[in-house]
């Protein structure tokens, strides 16, 4: 038996192939959509997935106005953050969010789901997200792709 065909390779940053994939995001439910884009960006589609470098793609996401959620969560469910005043505690609905801007919905619930830490905020550098459908990243050449 030949040893030295069972070799583990691990990607560095040098050797990561990352490319740029664009995602609709018109009437997906918003966990559903942000469970399957957390693991583009994070890498763990690819065979050569090393869990301690950024090997994952760079994600587009537009439309993310028309994302949906299911049963009543949009009145019933609540974001909650602190701002580390006293008293700083603020709670929000995805409703209040959305007028806002529908980004901060999604952007939230993909950052929920990277690795907490220096790799998780580098990782979430790689993902963009717009509420139309225009986005200013052609020359890059994104593939579409369909969850």
């Amino acid at each position: 038996m030949d040893t030295l065909s069972y070799k583990t390779v691990s990607a560095n940053k040098a050797t990561v192939n990352k490319e740029w994939i664009i995602v609709d995001a018109d009437s997906k439910v918003l966990g559903r959509l942000a469970s399957e884009v957390a693991k583009v960006i994070r890498g763990k589609n690819k065979p050569g997935f090393t869990p301690n470098v950024d090997c994952g793609d760079n994600v587009i996401i537009i439309n993310a106005d028309k994302i949906r959620l299911t049963g009543k969560k949009w009145t019933d469910k609540v974001y909650v953050s602190h701002t580390g005043y006293p008293g700083g505690q603020r709670s929000a609905t995805p409703k209040e969010l959305m007028a806002k801007s529908s980004r901060i919905l999604v952007e939230r619930a993909v950052r929920g789901m990277l690795p907490k830490g220096r790799l998780g905020r580098a990782i979430f550098k790689n993902l963009y997200v717009y509420e139309g459908a225009e986005h200013p990243h052609e020359a890059q050449q994104p593939k579409e792709i369909k969850f």
